[in-house]
């Protein structure tokens, strides 16, 4: 029996591997990626980083500068998550997909396709890249064209020459709509129009507005946070698309057609694909048995903490487990205070 088992191996897992490693405490991570790197060996060819590396360190161990690139490339991240994870020995057994997870009288059970583990307390971070959200139109279905997901998105390549519709009004959708409209005719559609962040913000300026939010929270004053700034960091191939005009959006359409998409006033638009940049959703399935109690459409938490069960804490989900906790940096600060209180409560029982 483990004191904890830490299900993911991505930015979340190992920042709490780290401070669990420090503590002292019996610990595993399970994740189910054959390599290591997280979400982030998944993205598309050219996917960056909002911040320099400097700004972005897991604790103990900053990123180090990648040569040539102001804002780390996808690559460069996964190559310091995997020299992360061997520099602090850290227990990741790989390939193993977590089933379920059971709380006993005193102990928890983690059921995975290579067995079952015992273990004091859990900690799931395993992140929103496996669980896609894709809204449904009318039409969605006689649609003849290609539609995907970001997930599914890899390179401009795959279109060039099309006519291709971008859906979302996020950074994904921004950063994608920058390269696309290299090779291809495009339309950007958005529920509301986009609000772009000025050229010098970036990942470091976003997180030290979503700390003052946070702490002007917790004193009962008022704070715009990050929404006060913008939607859109002005990375260098967004602003180069600005600079060609490209950034026009149109609003949401109403639904799809064989050949395209169309608006209640009449309009239609022809294309051959559609790019879905329409987020994601907690990856939780694993924690379906539990019947937590949700809250705005998640797990209800106190901090990083389940209500429902406090020996079990949910890590690097977005701001509702801790501001800015789906980066790397928000990551590494919300770890710390989980551990602790994980600590602590071994202690008390």
């Amino acid at each position: 029996m483990s004191d904890v088992v830490v299900i993911g191996g991505g930015q979340a897992g190992l920042a709490a591997g780290y401070f669990l490693r420090r503590a002292g405490l019996d610990f595993v991570i399970l994740d189910e990626q054959e390599r290591p790197g997280g979400a982030w060996q998944h993205g598309w060819q050219s996917l960056r980083m909002f911040s320099p590396a400097q700004y972005s360190p897991l604790p103990g161990w900053p990123m180090p500068a990648q040569t040539g690139e102001t804002f780390p490339t996808a690559g460069h991240v996964v190559d310091y998550l995997e020299r992360y994870e061997e520099r602090y020995e850290l227990p990741v057994r790989r390939s193993v997909g977590v089933t379920s997870v059971r709380r006993g009288h005193e102990r928890w059970t983690v059921d995975t396709d290579a067995g079952s583990l015992k273990a004091a307390s859990v900690i799931s971070a395993t992140g929103t890249w496996q669980s896609p959200y894709l809204p449904y139109f009318p039409g969605q279905d006689t649609f003849s064209g290609r539609q995907l997901h970001t997930v599914a998105y890899d390179s401009p390549d795959m279109f060039a020459g099309q006519r291709v519709v971008i859906v979302g009004g996020g950074n994904s959708a921004a950063q994608i709509l920058a390269e696309v409209s290299t090779v291809a005719e495009t339309l950007w559609v958005t529920r509301r129009p986009p609000l772009f962040m000025p050229d010098d913000v970036d990942g470091r300026v976003l997180f030290d507005v979503a700390t003052a939010r946070e702490a002007a929270r917790r004193s009962g004053r008022d704070h715009d946070g990050v929404a006060g700034l913008g939607d859109i960091v002005m990375v260098p191939p967004v602003q180069a698309a600005r600079d060609r005009g490209v950034l026009d959006r149109s609003p949401m359409f109403d639904r799809l057609s064989p050949t395209g998409v169309s608006w209640n006033d009449g309009r239609e638009h022809e294309c051959d694909a559609i790019i879905w940049c329409t987020g994601f959703r907690p990856h939780l399935s694993h924690l379906s048995e539990l019947g937590l109690t949700r809250e705005h459409g998640h797990p209800a938490t106190d901090g990083t903490r389940s209500i429902d069960h406090p020996g079990l804490h949910l890590l690097g989900y977005g701001d509702w487990t801790g501001f800015a906790s789906a980066t790397i940096i928000g990551a590494a600060r919300t770890a710390k205070p989980a551990v602790a209180e994980i600590v602590a409560r071994m202690a008390r029982a």
